[in-house]
């Protein structure tokens, strides 16, 4: 790939600079069309030191920095940019793959209000992103950005239309994976001229290439896995339905059952997910109902390779996506199948409910100023039996209800109760453990530049560590500082403290922050997608600006 980045990069800046010239003619003003660039940069370092308490994990540098430079230039329909990243290196729990420095991302675009063309690094999805995906996540250490081409096509909002090829990222470089596919969305109520009534078909087609090993092709594994998708979606007057199939393709798994020479390396499995949302909004009312079914969508860049950022669609965790700390102890994470430890989970069939509603101010319950509350259910199951639709052992449930109220001008209160199941074995067994938290967020305003916000929070549980609290309280100096301090205490069992302290000031577009703490051994989620991560304890420094 380094050759295919040697030989693109003059070809790049030539695209740019035919570009700006093109440009430098006049536009219908008879004045000469301005060109402007955008950019960000991020630094997140920490330094680590050994903490007996938590068997915190120190690297052998004891420092780790992850930075990113992000650079965009615009000038009428023309675009091009480009991404540096150093790793000096990865934060501990990041993906081993992401190491030293090097030009990660690189793309040129032109882009009217009916045709669109990149070449490049691009990030694009189909439909919900079962089928295909890609996209970057610092918190997770994930890019998987396609270096190809692009085109997009639409005609008067009736058809749209995008075709694409190209190498997904992997680490630092670019795989010798070749992904091409296409999207098509058909909005038949815009050709029928509906104007209540939203109706489109969808549908997606993928290939995805990989020169197979030995052992793969010995497991009966061909380069070529198609895969494709169906979509309907429906809105009516604040109803909406959406509805999708998916057929991934035939999908290969590190064989657990070896026993002699001739057993195949690898088992292949045919995946499929289906996935059905329904609800309404409208008059202070959300409902969401969502069901899905999972057998075999562990989608992947390389085959055999586990790490996290191997990932080439996007099956996120149906759920509460929480932020307090003892809420996220244990999140859920999709079950896309797999075969470890001679148990079998082809996936995971469940769903969830969730409603939101306002009530308005003057009511009862609404008061002078109105009251939002939210509930949510949500439950997951292995598949018992592959190729069904039959529930197995539970993996997840989660109940939760939140209450947000704003008393007066200055007091604003938020209360959460959460009862969380999980499977600590994924499934292999029916053995679960239970929890029921508690939170109250309280924020006052002293005034429009000086307000604190406090947190309370409690866990109880019989099982794994028992019962666990937490307070934080943040100190807020508008539009400026910002300091905290927090503690979350296992004083059910071990009575440890996992403490951290912290201040940020903020100017401008440029944010400086400073935080010392001890970090639980866990995991950091975004958008429901999640990674492990190990104990640590030290001190983070890190810089977003923007430009």
């Amino acid at each position: 790939m380094k050759s295919v980045l040697r030989s693109i990069v003059p070809a790049v800046i030539a695209g740019m600079a035919a570009s700006v010239a093109a440009h430098a003619a006049s536009d219908d003003n008879g004045k000469a069309a301005k060109g402007y660039l955008k950019g960000s940069f991020e630094t997140n370092t920490t330094w680590y030191h050994d903490d007996a308490r938590t068997n915190a994990s120190v690297p052998e540098e004891r420092w780790g920095s992850n930075n990113y430079m992000k650079l965009d230039y615009y000038r009428g329909k023309f675009s091009a940019g480009m991404q540096v990243e150093a790793y000096e290196p990865a934060l501990v729990g990041y993906p081993s793959e992401l190491e030293k420095i090097g030009l990660t991302n690189l793309y040129v675009g032109w882009k009217d209000e009916n045709f669109g063309i990149t070449a490049g690094s691009f990030y694009d999805q189909f439909g919900s992103g079962l089928l295909f995906r890609t996209w970057e996540d610092r918190a997770l250490g994930l890019n998987n950005a396609l270096f190809g081409a692009r085109f997009t096509y639409n005609y008067n909002d009736i058809v749209s239309f995008k075709a694409l090829w190209g190498m997904p990222r992997f680490g630092m470089e670019y795989s010798d994976t070749q992904v091409k596919g296409a999207d098509i969305s058909f909005a038949l109520s815009n050709l029928a001229g509906w104007n209540d009534v939203y109706l489109a078909i969808e549908g997606s087609a993928l290939d995805r290439y990989e020169h197979p090993s030995i052992d793969l092709e010995e497991s009966g594994a061909l380069p070529n896995n198609f895969g494709w998708s169906g979509r309907l979606n429906l809105e009516t007057s604040g109803f909406f339905f959406k509805g999708e199939y998916v057929d991934a393709g035939n999908k290969y798994y590190n064989n657990p059952f070896i026993q002699t020479s001739s057993d195949p390396a690898y088992l292949g499995k045919k995946g499929n997910a289906q996935l059905i949302e329904a609800g309404y909004n409208g008059h202070g009312l959300g409902l969401n109902v969502t069901a899905r079914r999972l057998e075999w969508m562990d989608s992947k860049i390389m085959t055999g390779n586990t790490s996290t950022s191997n990932m080439l669609n996007y099956v996120p965790a149906m759920c509460t996506q929480y932020t307090y700390l003892l809420t996220t102890l244990h999140p859920y994470t999709s079950r896309t199948g797999d075969l470890s430890g001679r148990f079998v989970n082809s996936g995971e069939i469940g769903g969830q409910v969730d409603v939101f509603y306002n009530f308005r101010r003057g009511t009862v319950l609404g008061g002078k100023r109105g009251t939002r509350l939210h509930a949510n259910f949500s439950t997951y199951y292995t598949l018992a039996e592959e190729g069904t639709a039959k529930a197995g052992n539970m993996l997840y449930r989660d109940l939760s209800v939140d209450l947000e109220k704003q008393w007066t001008k200055e007091f604003k209160m938020t209360l959460l109760y959460s009862m969380q199941e999980y499977n600590p074995s994924y499934g292999a067994n029916k053995s679960t453990y239970l929890s029921n938290i508690v939170v109250a967020d309280l924020l006052y305003k002293f005034t429009s530049k000086f307000s604190t916000r406090l947190e309370l929070q409690y866990l109880a549980t019989h099982e794994d560590q028992k019962d666990w609290m937490a307070a934080l309280l943040e100190i807020n100096f508008a539009p400026y500082w910002s300091i905290y301090g927090s503690d979350m205490i296992n004083h059910g069992d071990t009575g440890t403290h996992y403490y951290n302290i912290g201040v940020s000031y903020a100017r401008s577009r440029t944010r400086f922050s400073l935080a010392y703490g001890r970090y639980k051994a866990g995991y950091i989620c975004s958008g429901g997608v999640c990674r492990a991560i190990p104990a640590y304890t030290g001190a983070n420094f890190t810089i977003t600006t923007s430009f």
